[in-house]
């Protein structure tokens, strides 16, 4: 799809198809949700080294206009988002919104600032703690870990056998964050050590509630966004029509769960932005 920017493609469940046609008939009511990492960004084997594909912020500039607001929702520090994305400053985006660490935090482009809660006293605990759990599994070696401010992530894609070094990781890093009231978000072959209460699920429930929207499209690629997929499938049965949805899925090979609920499966993120593009066009 990333070669034919003007054709959109026709979602294969009929609560896919009936989410589109809504986000089509009432674009002013209608609001636009994407991960980052994955969706508007290729996943890459050093984090800090992942940007937005280059069509992305012309096709979120061209769109953002036309629907009655567009949020990006990813585990990353917002502030970093912003960055990577390269969203700040940019017309026709004045009133994007980035909720980073799964909605804990925001920044909102009409102001250039970030609203961020207090650290939980855990994830300094843990940091503390994470390096002698690591040399205690024999398969850790290659990984690394990345701090995010809020949140703690060990990364296993760079291991000998990244997906061994995961799974053999869970437990004792699942027991690390019980032990100081945090939870493990299992990613992409990541493990993220973060605070509980804040969801991407969340995130998305409030901010339609706070936009007023009568429709929504999410995209994403990873467990985390599974939150996020529950819940537009709820508000498609809240009320007496429902709130109607696109669920979208970048990139199904390494999440089938997914895939599996998804209304639409795009190969990647210049696939997203291809989408995003030829919404934008026939708005």
């Amino acid at each position: 799809m990333g070669s034919h920017p003007d054709h959109l493609p026709t979602p294969t469940t009929p609560a896919g198809q009936e989410g589109l046609a809504a986000i089509l008939a009432r674009p002013d009511r209608a609001v636009v949700a994407l991960d980052f990492d994955g969706t508007l960004a290729d996943i890459v084997p050093d984090p800090e080294q992942a940007r937005a594909h280059p069509g992305a912020v012309p096709a979120l500039a061209a769109l953002a206009p036309r629907v009655a607001s567009v949020a990006v929702i990813t585990g990353r520090p917002a502030d970093v988002a912003v960055r990577y994305g390269g969203f700040a400053g940019v017309p026709g985006l004045d009133h994007l919104v980035v909720l980073g660490h799964y909605g804990a935090e925001r920044w909102d482009a009409v102001s250039g600032t970030v609203h961020a809660p207090a650290p939980h006293p855990g994830v300094a605990a843990v940091r503390a703690e994470l390096p002698g759990v690591l040399h205690e599994v024999d398969t850790w070696h290659g990984s690394w870990v990345e701090e995010k401010g809020q949140a703690v992530a060990v990364h296993t894609r760079r291991a000998e056998d990244p997906q061994a070094a995961f799974e053999s990781l869970r437990d004792p890093l699942g027991r690390l964050a019980a032990r100081h009231g945090l939870i493990v978000e299992p990613g992409r072959l990541v493990l993220e050590l973060r605070p509980p209460g804040m969801d991407k699920g969340v995130a998305l429930a409030e901010y339609v509630r706070e936009t007023d929207a009568e429709s929504v499209l999410y995209a994403g690629d990873d467990l985390g966004d599974l939150a996020a997929y529950a819940t537009v499938e709820k508000l498609r049965t809240e009320g007496p029509d429902g709130i109607p949805g696109l669920l979208i899925c970048s990139g199904s090979a390494e999440v089938p769960e997914l895939a599996e609920r998804a209304d639409l499966l795009l190969p990647g993120p210049a696939d997203v932005v291809g989408f995003l593009s030829a919404l934008a066009q026939r708005l």
